[in-house]
Parts: C-alpha cells; structure tokens; sequence
C-alpha cells in the first residue's frame, strides 16, 4: 500500500489533536489539584477563625466531607427469643458511672423466661464500670464492637466466696476468694459473644497488691463459670484479668472459639489465658493469646484436695491458637492435676517469642495421672524451651500432702514438631519415682540457638523416635525408621543428667 500526502497530513493532524487532548486533561487535574489545595487552605483559616462552625463556605463543604459521620454499629443478631438493652435497665457507657445494678436487673429479667428459651442481653459501645455480677442459664450476653466491660479496681466491691473444694484454703492466701467480675454457678446454656467486645478486668492495682502482698485473699479471675454446662465463649476479647482470665471448673461441654486475651507479657503475674479445670468435652479453637502467665494451662485440682475432690479434665481439643508467654508457657498441663488429665489433643499451634512453648509440670504429692496427650503440627519461633516435661514443680497446697502419691504420665506423643530460634528443644525429665513412660517423637525439626551438646535432654524416660528427628534425639530413646522398623534399643533410662537454665 502507498501512502499519499493527504494520508500522512490526516495522521499528523490526528497525534496533533491527541496531544492537545492530553494537555487538556493534564491542565484540568491541575485545576482540580489547585482547588483541593486551596478548600483545605480554607477550612484551616475557618477552624481558626471559628468560621467552620457555621458550616458555610468552602472550608465547610470540605469539612464536612471530612467528617461525615462513620456508619452506625453493627446490630447485634438476635440470638434468643427475648433480647434487651443495657440502658433498659438503666446503664450509663460513659466509665464512670457504676452499672452493676443495671447488669443485676437485666440478669433477672432474662431469669425469669428459662421455660420460654431465656434472653439476651446487647451491651452497646461505650465503657460500662461495673461491680462483679452473676449470669443466669438459658442467657446470652452479646457485646457489641466498641464496647468494653470495666472491672472497677476497687476491692471493697469485690464477694468473696469459700475457696474452691479441689485447693483446698486457697490458691494464693488461705480462706476465702474474691469472686470473679462475670460469675456463673450450676448453669446451664450461657453464651458470651459479640462483635469483639471486650471485658477489661482493669488488673493493674490488683497486681500491685499482689506483689507488695498487700492482699489477705486469692486474686479474681476475670469469667469463672462452675459446675455449669453448655458454655460458649466466643468472637470478644478478655484483657487484664487480676488473676486468671476464663476459668471453667467442673464444667462440661465448654467451647473457646475466636477469642483474644491480652495482658502485659511481663509484670502482670498468674494472668493465665484460659484453664479449664475439671472439665469434660472442652473445645478451645481459633484463639489469640498473650499474656503474663500460661496461654492455656489444663488442671484438675491441687494435691490431696484434688485427689478428694476426684474430677478429672478430659476429652479436650486445643487447636489453631497463636500464643505467648514470656514468663511460662504457651500449652501447659498441670501443675495442679491431681484429679487426673486425660484425652488432651493439641494441633496446629503456633508458639512464639515464650519461655516455654509446652510444658507438662507436676510433682511429687500430686498423685493423678497424665494420660494420652497428643501435640501434632506445633510451631516454636524463639522459644526458649519447646518441650518440657518436670516432675519437681513442688509447690503445695499445705503440708498435708501425701509424700507418697506419685503422678503417673504415660503416652505422650509429639508429631510435626517445627520451629527456629529455640535454645533447648526438648526437657524432658522424669525421676526414679515418677518415670515418663511411652513418650514418642515423630517429624521433628527445630533450628536451634544454643550450640551445644545435649540440648536434646531426657532422664528416666521410656519411649521412642520414629523417622527423621533434629536435634540428635537422647540415647535413652528407641529408634525407629519410617517404616516403623527399630533401629537401635535405647542405652538406659537415666543417660542425661545435664540441664541447663533456661
């Protein structure tokens, strides 16, 4: 094809009007530029002037575009047949005003419908100080987003109640407890939900007490339902418990799902995350926990009151948590177990920048058992100790104990065990009276930042490698291959007696 003049001048017309087009567009977003420019210049000189409270001229169109309201609150779902208000009952959300008898009243109201399915009680967003206060069966307590239950410090609000029957005179003093901020006794279908509300036990000046023993009594916890079941604590956040922050006793059928706990990493002492003690059918999934004590630590009971009160914590199912403990550990079962552990699965947990990642502690005079824990697809990032089994946890309930009762732990298992940063990977140490029988290790592979020998460390244990295992596993350890073939027997019991400090 031959291109003609006419041609050619249609072309150089057509770049020459699409330049212009560009020009055009560019000049006008400068133009567009310019006046944003000069609106904000606007609204500054009528904040100043006091002109923008008048909403008139161009600073107070840019203003209230600016400041258009944000969209109302999610409403919360009905989840019962009856729902109500906080402020029905005459709740301020403004953190001062004390609203435990509007919690008190609302708790009655949806008391008194059990036969018609019970109620459900909306806490919206605000600050709502409140005394401790007790739930009732049959109730959902929903907590919308932005809302925040306060603890209110003061000791002088705070019942106390008998110790618990499985520790005997008290956990941390002898004699009475103060009871929790949210309390519930021999209830049944309770549910704590919301749209990640928060409840805030406001723990400092408890801690403070608690250091400069400033107390006569144990500590609070932050939510403790007892001899309850049917119980769903999900999709809120606990913070700053006084003492530990969901303690479930004697409870069955208990689920954890989607919930964050947070406390200081350091300086908030025996804030434990969650403890289900004697408790069957407990499901914790889904968490995120941080705090200054256990993540998670499974018990059953102190000594010989444990061993009286006879309630193990079986069939529960710890799985897809992210936790930390800069002072503990992350998983902890123990060391109160004296009614016996049994049936615990943990799966698909992250550990990271904590003492310990998980740790079975008990000791002489806790008799009970520990019995059939499964820890599978567990990940430790700087860790200072990734498992630790010890059996010289000595700290009683009292004198009364029995020197005689020696914990039985038996059938542990540890499979797709990964990590990096961790100092010592396994310490797992029994003694001659308390031996750990039939432990196993599966798929392990852990970078290590202690370079040196024996960091692998076991005494008075019997049990098994199975397959690929780094580090180098202690030599009193059988060794299979993948194929579950023994390779080598195991040299003796007792074949490490180095420990390091960790």
């Amino acid at each position: 094809m031959v291109e003609t003049g006419a041609g050619r001048l249609h072309q150089r017309r057509g770049a020459a009007a699409f330049v212009a087009a560009k020009k055009t567009l560019l000049a006008a977003a400068w133009v567009v530029g310019f006046a944003l420019v000069f609106l904000w210049q606007s609204a500054s000189i009528s904040l100043r002037s006091g002109g923008a409270r008048g909403g008139s001229g161009s600073g107070g169109v840019l203003l209230g575009l600016l400041s258009a309201p944000l969209p109302p609150p999610r409403p919360a779902p009905r989840l019962r047949p009856a729902a109500y208000n906080l402020t029905d009952f005459g709740g301020v959300g403004d953190g001062r005003a004390l609203n435990t008898g509007a919690f008190e009243r609302a708790v009655k109201a949806i008391s008194a419908l059990a036969e018609r399915g019970g109620g459900q009680l909306n806490v919206p967003p605000g600050r709502w100080l409140t005394a401790p206060f007790n739930l009732t069966s049959h109730m959902t307590l929903f907590l919308a987003e932005g809302t925040e239950i306060l603890g209110i410090p003061d000791e002088k609000y705070w019942p106390l109640m008998p110790a618990l029957p499985s520790y005997g005179y008290g956990r941390e003093r002898k004699g009475p407890r103060f009871g929790s901020l949210i309390h519930g006794q021999n209830l049944r279908d309770v549910v704590i939900t919301g749209h990640n509300g928060s409840i805030n036990g406001q723990g400092e000046v408890w801690w403070m007490k608690h250091r400069r023993r400033m107390l006569n009594n144990t500590r609070p916890p932050l939510v403790q339902l007892m001899w309850s079941k049917d119980i769903i604590v999900a999709n809120i956040t606990l913070r700053n418990s006084p003492f530990w922050h969901f303690h479930p006793y004697d409870c069955t059928n208990v689920t954890v799902s989607n919930v964050t706990i947070l406390s200081p990493v350091s300086g908030a002492p025996n804030t434990d995350g969650i403890d289900p003690d004697s408790c069957q059918d407990v499901l914790i999934e889904n968490c995120y926990i941080s705090v200054g004590d256990d993540a998670i630590a499974v018990k059953s009971g102190w000594d010989q009151y444990g061993t009286a009160y006879g309630r193990p914590s079986s069939n529960i199912s710890i799985r897809n948590v992210t936790a930390r403990s800069l002072v503990s550990a992350g998983i902890s079962i123990g060391s109160e177990m004296s009614g016996g552990v049994a049936n615990v699965t943990v799966e698909n947990v992250r550990i990271w920048e904590s003492r310990r990642g998980v740790r079975i502690k008990t000791a002489t005079g806790r008799g009970g058992y520990i019995h059939n824990i499964s820890y599978r697809n567990i990940t430790f990032d700087n860790v200072r100790a990734g498992i630790v089994i010890k059996v010289d946890y000595n700290e009683h309930a009292d004198d009364g104990y029995d020197r005689n009762a020696f914990p039985d732990i038996t059938s542990i298992s540890f499979k797709e065990i990964h990590g990096r940063g961790v100092r010592v990977p396994v310490r797992a140490h029994g003694s001659d009276v308390i031996p750990i029988k039939d432990i196993s290790f599966q798929d392990m592979s852990v970078g290590i930042s202690y370079k040196k020998k024996h960091i692998f460390q076991c005494s008075y244990v019997e049990g098994r490698v199975i397959g690929s295992v780094f580090p180098k596993p202690c030599e009193n350890l059988d060794v299979y291959n993948e194929q579950g073939q023994l390779v080598k027997r195991a040299v003796s019991l007792n074949s490490t007696e180095l420990d390091y400090d960790i």
